[in-house]
């Protein structure tokens, strides 16, 4: 059993633990502990997203690292992809970011990334649990050799540089008006500028941070915001970002709003067509969308799903070579060019798809025909296994065997809130939601907090 990582990294409430001062500076020293491996000098970076508490934790967090007698580069407000790049091209032994991706302001969270740019290990993240309730007073560094803290001042700049040798050089987006909406969060300033200095025009919104108001009525979590900018000025294009910066979401020109499925029926032909999708296979979850699968299959490219969380997308991508994958969520990892999910090089993609083509969003999205889903949230007391409670377990087998093969149900914790969720999938909307309140219902009256 875990007692500090989840799903993706360490996350709760800010100040209260395991996010209060005193466990942030022994999980500092457990991170520098683990990455310990050399005599040489050792350096981790630190992001943040504009939460109020990322001040407190970015302290705490470079006490303990310093206390190791290893250096800390602080990177400011930067999306989290941002620090995985900033990580492998600056050489840094480890990379911490800070955030709560789509959560609220009160809650914040740890995501830490290797030197290769890629999220830990399973077997990292228990060896740094291991460490975090360990003394590890014989370790530390005496007087002479504790590390120090620097701030790198030029980190978004140096980002938007990577993002923007991504978009062909034959290519301009000169003719293009985008809509932003940056959810007040870590992509308030690289995202904008990235694409200006590329020649769209740019309207933004959410771009006013103030420590509480992140992803508070903008971002990925509200793309109405900029589905209302994109009819409204007539747009071209329109992106919304959570929190972090690693996800988005997509408004056509036509006011249609697309989510991660979309972007994978668009970039995966498009990116087959010139012979950079590696063996025609795509990385989706068991979330994806059966019309997306059987969209897919029609062009020859194959589905195959992994278990949600950007993590095991790309964990099924390394395994397979693919160079594609993503969540309908708006975690899209383009293999070639990122080690995680990244929502504004995903965008890049999808302008870079349009330019090239010619096609609007709405034109190249034309072809996917999804199935009707129901997806029911439900709060929860606690989280047994799900075959153990016997009236659940009887309830989704009935369903599942109504449905027969003309759809199908999936039942699921989230890995980083007290919420179980509920999806179904059928050819039918009606029976979609008769079937999810059917088990939503079994579920609250068992373990509905």
């Amino acid at each position: 059993m875990r007692k500090y990582f989840g799903t993706d990294g360490v996350r709760g409430v800010a100040n209260v633990a395991p996010l209060d001062p005193e466990t942030l500076v022994r999980i500092g020293r457990a991170i520098a502990a683990v990455f310990l491996k050399s005599p040489r000098k050792h350096r981790i970076l630190i992001g943040k997203d504009t939460r109020l508490s990322g001040y407190m934790i970015e302290t705490a967090l470079a006490s303990g690292i310093t206390a190791m007698g290893v250096d800390v580069m602080l990177t400011g407000p930067i999306p989290t992809p941002g620090v995985a790049y900033l990580t492998k091209s600056m050489r840094a032994d480890a990379g911490v970011m800070i955030s709560a991706s789509h959560n609220s302001f009160e809650d914040n969270g740890i995501k830490i990334f290797g030197a290769d740019g890629f999220k830990l290990p399973d077997e990292t993240e228990l060896e740094i649990e291991r460490l975090i309730d360990s003394p590890l007073r014989d370790r530390q560094a005496d007087a002479t050799g504790i590390g120090k803290a620097t701030r790198i001042n030029d980190a978004v700049g140096r980002y938007t540089v990577a993002l923007k040798s991504h978009f062909p050089r034959e290519l301009t987006l000169e003719a293009m008006k985008i809509g932003f909406d940056c959810a007040n969060g870590a992509g308030y300033i690289v995202a904008p500028q990235t694409f200006q200095e590329l020649g769209a025009e740019v309207v933004s919104r959410g771009i006013s941070p103030n420590g509480k108001n992140i992803n508070a009525g903008f971002g990925s979590l509200h793309p109405e915001v900029v589905q209302k900018l994109v009819v409204e000025q007539n747009l071209s294009l329109g992106v919304a970002l959570d929190g972090d910066g690693d996800r988005a979401l997509f408004v056509d020109e036509k006011g249609t709003i697309h989510d991660g499925d979309s972007v994978l029926a668009v970039m995966a032909p498009f990116m087959k067509n010139k012979g950079i999708l590696k063996n025609d296979v795509v990385v989706g979850t068991v979330m994806s969308n059966f019309g997306l699968e059987k969209f897919l299959e029609s062009k020859g490219i194959k589905l195959v799903r992994s278990s949600v969380g950007d993590r095991y997308v790309l964990e099924e991508m390394v395994k397979l070579g693919a160079r594609l994958g993503g969540e309908q969520s708006g975690h899209t990892i383009f293999g070639d060019y990122s080690t995680t999910g990244d929502g504004i090089l995903t965008a890049l993609m999808v302008l870079t798809t349009m330019c090239s083509t010619g096609k609007s969003l709405s034109e190249l999205t034309s072809g996917l025909v999804r199935f009707p889903q129901k997806l029911i949230n439900l709060a929860v007391k606690s989280k047994p296994a799900i075959d153990s409670v016997p009236a659940i377990k009887k309830v989704i087998e009935q369903q599942q065997k109504e449905l027969k093969t003309d759809g199908r149900v999936l039942v699921r914790y989230s890995g980083t809130e007290n919420k179980i969720r509920v999806m179904v999938e059928c050819s039918d909307d009606t029976r979609c939601n008769q079937c999810a309140s059917a088990i939503a219902e079994v579920i609250s009256k068992e373990i509905g907090s």
